[in-house]
């Protein structure tokens, strides 16, 4: 295993994070198990989780896990999704973080959250009010790395200014969607990220399965979050980009690689990027990620595998500077 620096904390993470959302909900107890002393055994240090997965069965089982290993280990959740029947149990006024963060350390058994991210924007709150309840946390020690998920680029650099400007603890990672089929990460996310020095650590590298070589133009499995989801439909509902999964699978063919391995290589070989997001149900899946750290992408091996899908345009959308 290799690792890296998690933008400029100072702190070096495994250059593959293995997210937690199928424990307690497609993966029982003992295959997050099995799943999880696998990614320690090829060396992973970084796990991501948030509190709405499996209704914080995802953080309970992660923190039995973590046990006796935790001060090895960088552990994520996140903060924003409704967790109650109340309509304050969600968003991210200072009033929800600070029930929010108790919960989760709670259920993590754990007394610090190495990075805290807001799962997505929130529209109806102040940027000041969570930036500011969150440098709170960060003083008392219960997180230490403020981070985001799901912002914009404008969202991040907001924030970013907000908290240079009130001397407040900074975003120090972000998580955006990031893959193959979803490149619009490219535009302005990963080259802030760049500028500011942020760790990124991209969810979704397989396009929810897309990349795998179970899909193309007219090829579908029985199961998998593409076939059952509503939510994943509707996010990979263009027709183009099973056009791209069929390409890219006959691309890995001939390359004699597993699709999945080389999707999650790809998106990991971008500089911006500090570890894409791997996940699974089972360690058959696990097994296909961890294949991509055997997989030497060269500059002119990602340009060949970017071909097989169209380029965003430039953020000023001024093609001829493309």
């Amino acid at each position: 295993m290799k690792y890296t620096l998690l933008g400029k904390t100072g702190v070096q993470v495994s250059t593959l994070c293995f997210g937690t959302m199928s424990f307690g909900s497609t993966a029982d107890e003992k295959t997050s198990a099995d799943m999880f002393n696998r990614c320690r055994d090829v060396g992973i240090n970084f796990f991501d989780c948030a509190n709405v997965y499996a209704e914080g069965r995802s953080e309970e089982i992660l923190g039995d896990l973590i046990a006796d290993c935790r001060d090895e280990l960088v552990i994520t959740t996140k903060v924003f999704g409704s967790t109650g029947p109340d309509i304050n149990a969600g968003g991210l006024s200072r009033r929800h973080i600070q029930r929010a963060v108790e919960a989760s350390l709670k259920r993590l058994k754990t007394d610090y959250i190495d990075v805290y991210f807001l799962h997505k924007f929130d529209e109806n709150t102040p940027i000041e009010e969570t930036l500011n309840a969150l440098d709170d946390l960060v003083k008392a020690g219960k997180i230490l790395y403020p981070a985001a998920s799901n912002f914009a680029a404008w969202q991040i650099a907001k924030a970013l200014g907000i908290s240079a400007k009130e001397g407040l603890a900074r975003f120090e990672c972000i998580q955006p969607m990031y893959n193959l089929v979803k490149r619009q990460a490219e535009v302005e996310i990963l080259p802030m990220a760049e500028s500011e020095n942020l760790g990124v650590i991209p969810y979704s590298p397989l396009g929810g399965g897309l990349l795998t070589g179970k899909y193309g133009t007219n090829k579908r499995p029985d199961s998998g979050r593409l076939v059952e989801s509503d939510a994943y439909q509707t996010r990979y509902g263009v027709p183009g980009y099973y056009e791209v999964a069929e390409k890219f699978t006959n691309f890995a063919q001939e390359h004699n690689v597993t699709p999945a391995s080389l999707a999650v290589a790809w998106v990991g070989s971008h500089p911006a990027v500090t570890a894409p997001i791997i996940g699974a149900r089972n360690l058959e899946q696990l097994e296909m990620s961890l294949k991509s750290l055997d997989i030497d992408m060269t500059p002119e091996f990602r340009a060949e595998i970017s071909a097989l899908s169209p380029e965003p345009p430039p953020a000023t959308d001024r093609l001829e500077e493309a």
